[in-house]
């Protein structure tokens, strides 16, 4: 295959493996491993059917048992998505009343500028005790979701107690220990201690956003759930 893409040769090339298969599988579809292969050029002809066919030719002279999700086809064209400042005078802004009067809203003259806001301290911790080894999601809630190329990940919890624990144990570096995708990738922890909540936001974990469909979970809705499954030394006073 890397011979077939040397003749000309696309601008990005992805391969991911899932080992979706099982031993002893008591069905074909969890017997088998998905292999999503994710090119992309300016050029349409460069990654459209003569790609397809290549892959799909030699892997049909290897491997026995292969075959694919749907046939070679053309490629398709995607967006890509980059959050940037509009200056507020190009979009007309109007409020639209209960009695479907339509009122335009001026832009404002005078702008404050945001200043920095500093991170709020962290609570007591809680006092030493037994840990049970547990998904995070057994005392955690999370939302998660896409900004462009960038997921953003809230995790709260409802008491006071669990907030304790949470603002200390949920660091960036915990975070990504336990999503290891987002380990060479920046990322910002955001407290809001008001809502005993944790903000995280992953750049560039979507790569060119949404339309590129380049990830198994290309909006990172399931991001927060993944999270959720991941298992710590939870205190058992929590659970």
């Amino acid at each position: 295959m890397a011979e077939a893409l040397a003749k000309s040769p696309p601008a990005d090339v992805r391969w991911d493996l899932a080992r979706t298969d099982h031993p002893d599988a008591p069905t074909e579809e969890t017997a088998a491993a998905l292999l999503h292969l994710v090119v992309r050029d300016p050029d349409p002809e460069t990654v459209g059917r003569s790609l397809a066919g290549a892959a799909v030719e030699l892997a049909l002279a290897s491997y026995p048992g292969f075959h694919v999700l749907a046939p070679p086809g053309k490629a398709a064209p995607y967006g890509v998505f980059e959050a940037a400042y509009v200056d507020q005078g190009a979009v007309d802004q109007v409020a639209v009343l209960h009695d479907g009067r339509r009122v335009p809203v001026p832009p404002a003259h005078d702008t404050a500028v945001l200043d920095d806001v500093p991170e709020p301290p962290l609570p007591e911790p809680l006092p030493p005790g037994p840990t049970t080894r547990a998904p995070l999601g057994l005392i955690a809630g999370a939302r998660s979701g896409d900004k462009g190329g960038n997921a953003n990940v809230g995790v709260w919890v409802r008491t006071d107690d669990a907030w304790r624990w949470l603002a200390r144990e949920l660091t960036a570096d915990r975070f990504q220990q336990l999503i290891p995708e987002c380990r060479q990738l920046k990322l910002t922890r955001h407290p809001l201690p008001n809502l005993r909540a944790l903000n995280f936001v992953v750049d560039g974990i979507l790569g060119d956003g949404v339309a590129s469909q380049a990830r198994f979970d290309p909006q990172a809705k399931a991001l927060g759930e993944w999270l959720r499954s991941r298992h710590l030394d939870i205190p058992e006073i929590l659970l």
